[in-house]
This record gives C-alpha cells, structure tokens and sequence, in this order.
C-alpha cells in the first residue's frame, strides 16, 4: 500500500461518529419514500406505476404502436431497462406481460402475440419468443405526450427524458385497478367498467358537488377480467367507495346442467378474479380427499378457452344450493376482493382517496392537459403565422426582396430593416425556395393565413373559458365512452351483482363433514375420545391407570355433543372434531377452557328440538331449551348458577306432564312439570326441601302412564296415578318416604 494512500494524522480524525438510530432512520426513510413514489403506488392521473409507464413510453419511442406490426418482447425489455428502467430484466417483463394478459387486466394495455400465461397460473414463455404492440388504450394513455402535455425529467443516466406521468386520456387507474406493497402501505384497487367510470365522470363534471351515493348509481362496483358475481350489498359498496377502505365479495358463477332421469351436474363458467384455477381445482380435490365435502362425488376440469369446472353431486337428491354454499365456504371459489384506494395524489403525495376524489383528480389532469396542448399549439399557430407574415411581405415586394438578396453584403439584416421583419421571418423567407415564389402560392398563404389565425381565435377563447375548457374534456370523455361502450365485446359488463341466497346454516355445517357412526367416550378425569362404529359393549375398553368409564354413547359425526360440568357449564363440541379412538383420547380442559375445581357431569347429543332439566345437589332446578345450552366457543355457557358447596348434579330430559324427585333422605315428592320454570340461565327454584343432604334422583313421566323404575334385579316397577297419590304434592314440599321397593341405590334404575 503507497505512502500516499494513508489518510493524514493517522486516520483517526477523520472518523466520525454517527448515531446509529438517526442513520438508520434516515437511511430506512429514503428507502421507504422510493418504494413508496417508484415502486409500489400508482399514480391516480394515469393509474400506472414508473414500471408501467416506462414500458409504454420505450414502446411509443420505438415506434411499436397499435397500428405498427409485433416486435419481439425482448427487445422492449432491452430497451426499457437500458434507457429508462435500471432493474431486472425479469422484472419488467413480468410487467409487462401482465399488462397484455385478459384475464389481469380489465382493458390490457398491450397486445401480445405468442405465449403469455394463463389463468391456471402457467408461466409466459420467454420473452425471445413473445411480441407485443400496444392496444388502443395505451394510444389514448399517449394522447398528446408529443404536444408538451406533460412534464419530461432526466432519465437515471441524464442522457434520455421521461414523462413524469402520461396525459392519461383514458380512467386507467380504476378502469384496470392496480395492487402494490410498499414501505408501510398497501394499494389495492380492483378494475370498473370504462362507461360506468366515463357516466360518473361526465355527471362530475355537470355536478361538481355530486356525492359518492349519487356516482355510484352510475359505477355500481367492480367489473372484474374474470368475471364473477358480487354478493355485497348496497350499503357496504358506497361506503367502500366513500372512505377508499372496503372489500367485495366476489363468488364463481355456476348453473346445473341437466343429465335426463333426475341427475344433474354443477358447471363453473366464472371464478373470481387473481384465483389460479389449477390450483382452486387443486385445494377442492383435496378437501374431498380429506372428506370434508361429503355432498360432492367428483371435481373435472373441462375448460379450454373458456373456464368450465365440473362439480358432480353425491347423488341427483343433494341440493345443489347448500353443496355450492359448502364450497363457498371452504375453497377459493368465493374470495375477498380488498379495496384500498391508496395512490400518490398529483404525483407526490400517498394517501387513501374516495371514489369521487379520484375521478375529481382525473378530470383536473384532464384539464390541464387540454390547457398544455393548447398553449403548445397556440405557440405553434404563431411561429407559423410570424413565418406566413414574413412570406407575404416577400411577395408584396417579390422584386426588391430579389434586389437586396443578389445586391447586398448582409442581405439578411438589410431585409430586417427595410420590410420591419423579424429574424426568424427574414431567415425563412431566405431559406424560401425559386419553386415556391409561383403566383398560386400566395393565394395558398393568404388561406393558410386566415385558416390559422380563426384556430388560433378558438384557442385563446378556449384557454379564456372555464366552460368551454370543460365541455372540451366531456366531449373527449364522451369519445372513450363511445369506443368502450357496454354495447361492444370489450366493454360490456363482465361482473353480475346479486345477493347470497338464504341458505340454512346448519344445512350447510351438515354439508360439510361426513357423516359417520362413532361411539363417544368420556372417562371420570375427563379424557374424551370418539370410537368408530356404535359400541354396544363399553365393558372391553382401556383407560389409563386410575380411571374409569364416565360416560358413551352413540352419536353421528355430523352431530353436537354437550358436556356439563359440575359447575353448572355447559361446552359445544363436534362429534367429528373429537380425537380417534386410538390410545385414551385427549383431556377435555385442553379442548375446552373448563376450571380446575369442576369435573364433567354427564354429556350428550344435542337434539334442538328437547328441553332438559337441570338440577343442583341442593335441590333447585328448572327447564332449559337444549338451543339455550349450546356454546360456540372454547369459554363455553353458564346455563345453571351454583356457588360453592352446591353443584350441578342432574341433567333429565324433559318428557309427560310430572316430575318425581328422590331426595338422599330416601323422601320422595311428585308435582306438575308445569310448577317447573323455564330459563336460559338462572339458579332454578326449590324442587323439595330437605332437612338435610341433597337431590339423589329425578325423572320426568306421564302421570297417565304411571312412574316405573327398575331395581337392582331388574325387575320393572309401576305406581299408577292412585298409587301415587299420597305422594303428589306441590313442588318444594318435603315428600313422603319412598315406595315399598323402591331400589336402594335411591336411582329410578338399579
């Protein structure tokens, strides 16, 4: 290393210090606001990012226009990243292959010719193989860029000039949306319909104070590539609207197809938009392996051109409403739209817009483009008529113009002084060729002369007018209008509005679980699991050391089951959400969130249709309907409220018109059901009164029939209404004692 090299003093003094925090903020800031203006959001005058706009602006210079013959891919990608683009060449050609891409791009902005991917999500080729042109909408995107309509800046390397954005003669930004990620923010701005967009515009400019509820008459909401059908109503699309934040729900299109004798098949012609249909096919034959949709039989791919999924039922008697609801739920056949209008507003500054502040801001780039082409324009007319006046002069006095031009040293200045010319008129009319100073010439002058000086009246008028400037931005509006109007292939509306049918909730749950026997099994310390098949023999199976059968019983996948805890909760699961029967199962408190100091009274398929009894040790209950007792989630519901020592002992089923209450006092009492009432929650009313101890049994029956149980042999006792007769009182007595053979055990079985 030379002598020289070495920094002075040693080099310590020219170290400095920096605070890392503050280098890191304003290194990670300027890297933020570059993604954030260069990157990531859409400008709302042209609706396109830098990447986007440079395509299209290297496709004008190059010469590729709507009309002009395909060139090669490769070469505007060349191009792009050489003069404009300084990334990836992947990069701009992933762009730019989205924009000429049906199914991505509402209206594409270039036409491409070769491979340029599908919607099952295949690749395009590379771009060796693919051309591409532009369409007619980046021609209008174009419109006047010639004509000083916009800003130029330096390019990255200063030696070419780009637009600053594009006169955007077309609603691009929500004719084709945009979605980006930035530093911090998000866009994401589906496509609308150009002459839904073009009305709101033109209704804009008639009624600048219009609202959002009125403009969305005309752009009822997305008009996506793929189509689809909208399931929001109107309420949550204008409020989208109005606050830019929002989303749609967006589902497949689908009809039957009849097969003769009764059977059907579902056909998907739609699916929503940005959903890769191979993989959407993918996740449903999945979810059929896994059994989650026991309607479905089969899933077919049938498409070609067009998207064509064949859905075939179980069999011709499942309703195809509640199977298509079932995959709503599950697959990607219905999906949420986001709407987040977040776009760099005049270029400069992020922030979320309404739908009528981007149109406002649209029609304000608009105007300004129509003021910029005229002003160039006016200053074209009068370089022109300067030049006209000086030709003129010419041939008023063709003979001394001749004279001064062979005669003089300095002809130039000499025409300059005599005829009062200006330089540029006296350097045009000595350029003026021998040809051009025939007599018809000047006849052609003098009507060129007027022509532009009547264009250049309309122009000042113009430029002078707030009215006219805007009647001339309507009239353009009205052309776009015209040449994507619903009426042509293009234009016409491709996304249906409707709302979701109703459909019943559980019928849909059912739908989507298999229905299968099980054997659910609970053990005295609370482990669960769900046997396949109905067991009627619970006597063979195993639990850990020190445990014990609590409870089983049969039950279908498709079924609840309730568990009751001592402390007077009761938990929801589904049957098919259980553990296998392998090993023990799984304790219920990692389940459910059930308290340490209570353990699980009884369980059971819930029956919507019954009503229960629920009693505590102390004595009280009531009736509660088995819909009141369900619980959604892991807390659980508090159906009976007991404090300690008193806990929830009993859960009957409510049958007949009496109840019959055995008290461990070996008293028995029996009263009207009807005495009994009914509550969704509550502590419950006093069944019998014990001087001390509590409940031991309870059952409900019809007096008509009389009260049977059964003892510890087996043998089956009944007690008709006379026989019973000394025991019938009103409830909250104490009772008389039992019946002669009444089993020991104090239970009405054994």
């Amino acid at each position: 290393m030379g002598q020289n090299t070495l920094p002075p003093d040693g080099g310590d003094d020219n170290i400095l210090p920096v605070d890392l925090k503050a280098a890191l903020e304003e290194r990670y800031l300027a890297y933020a606001l570059s993604t954030i203006t260069q990157r990531a959001l859409p400008d709302v005058r042209d609706g396109l990012k830098p990447v986007h706009r440079r395509i299209i602006h290297a496709m004008s210079e190059m010469g590729i226009r709507a009309n002009s013959s395909f060139k090669k891919c490769a070469r505007i990608v060349g191009d792009v990243i050489g003069k404009f683009h300084p990334h990836g060449d992947q990069s701009v050609y992933d762009a730019l292959v989205r924009l000429a891409q049906d199914f991505s791009q509402r209206y594409p902005i270039v036409d491409g010719q070769g491979n340029f991917g599908n919607i099952d999500g295949d690749n395009a080729a590379a771009y060796r193989y693919t051309e591409a042109r532009m369409t007619d909408v980046a021609t209008l995107l174009l419109d006047g860029i010639d004509q000083d309509a916009v800003d130029f800046r330096p390019t990255y390397n200063e030696e070419d000039e780009e637009p600053i954005v594009l006169p955007g003669a077309f609603p691009n930004l929500l004719a084709n949306g945009s979605s980006g990620i930035a530093v911090g923010m998000a866009t994401s701005i589906p496509s609308h319909n150009v002459h839904e967009l073009c009305d709101a515009a033109l209704y804009l400019i008639r009624h600048p104070e219009a609202e959002v509820e009125k403009l969305v008459e005309f752009v009822q909401g997305p008009d996506l590539p793929t189509g689809g059908i909208i399931i929001d109503g109107r309420e949550s699309i204008i409020e989208a609207y109005k606050t830019g934040r929002g989303g749609f729900r967006v589902r497949s299109k689908w009809q039957t197809e009849d097969l003769g004798r009764g059977g059907y098949q579902i056909v998907v012609t739609e699916i929503p938009y940005q959903v890769q249909k191979s993989r959407l096919i993918e996740k449903i034959a999945e979810l059929l392996i896994a059994r989650k949709l026991p309607l479905l039989e089969d899933i077919r791919d049938e498409s070609a051109e067009d998207v064509r999924i064949v859905l075939v039922p179980k069999s011709r008697t499942v309703d195809p409403t509640i199977l298509m609801e079932s995959l709503f739920k599950l697959s990607e056949l219905e999906n949420r739209i986001p709407l987040n209008m977040n776009v760099l507003s005049m270029g400069r500054v992020p922030k979320v817009m309404g739908l009528k502040d981007v149109l406002v801001e649209w029609l304000a780039h608009r105007r300004e483009v129509l003021q910029r082409r005229s002003r160039h324009r006016l200053a074209a007319i009068e370089r022109r008529l300067e030049i006209l006046g000086g030709y003129l002069v010419a041939y008023l006095n063709l003979d001394e113009v001749i004279r001064i031009i062979r005669e003089e040293d300095e002809p130039k200045v000499s025409l300059m002084e005599t005829f009062s010319l200006t330089d540029v008129q006296a350097e045009a009319i000595l350029n003026m060729r021998l040809r051009s100073l025939r007599k018809l010439e000047e006849f052609e002058i003098r009507s060129e002369f007027d022509t532009l000086s009547k264009e250049k009246a309309e122009i000042e008028a113009l430029l002078g007018s707030d009215e006219k400037q805007w009647q001339t931005v309507a009239w353009e509006i009205g052309e776009v209008r015209k040449k994507f109007a619903k009426a042509t292939e293009l234009g016409r509306r491709r996304t249906q509005f409707a709302s979701a049918p109703e459909a019943d909730v559980e019928a849909i749950q059912q739908a989507m679980i298999e229905k299968e026997p099980v054997t659910v099994v609970i053990s005295e310390k609370g482990w669960i699991r769900a046997l396949k098949g109905h067991i009627a023999d619970t006597s063979g199976l195993q639990f850990k050391e020190g445990d014990a059968l609590k409870v089983a019983f049969p039950a279908q996948t498709t079924d609840k089951v309730l568990i009751v805890t001592t402390g007077g909760k009761v938990y929801t699961l589904g049957a098919d959400k259980l553990p296998g029967g392998r090993g023990h199962g799984e304790p219920l408190r990692i389940m459910v969130d059930m308290e340490n100091d209570q353990d699980v009274l009884t369980a059971f398929v819930h029956d919507p249709q019954r009503k229960v009894i629920v009693a505590s040790q102390a004595g009280n209950g009531f009736v509660v309907a088995e819909t009141e007792m369900v619980a959604n989630t892991r807390k659980g519901k508090q159906v009976m409220n007991v404090g300690m020592p008193d806990e929830a002992k009993l859960v009957v089923p409510v049958r007949g018109d009496h109840v019959a209450v055995v008290g461990e006092n070996r008293k028995m009492l029996v009263f009207p059901l009807a005495q009994l009432p009914e509550m969704s929650r509550g502590k419950g009313v006093r069944l019998q009164r014990y001087k001390d101890g509590g409940i031991s049994d309870l059952r409900c029956f019809a007096i008509a029939d009389g009260l049977s149980w059964d003892d510890s042999a087996g043998r089956n006792f009944v007690r008709t209404r006379e026989e019973l007769a000394e025991w019938l009182a009103d409830r909250a007595t104490a009772g008389r004692t039992v019946p002669k053979g009444f089993p020991r055990s104090g239970k009405f079985s054994g």
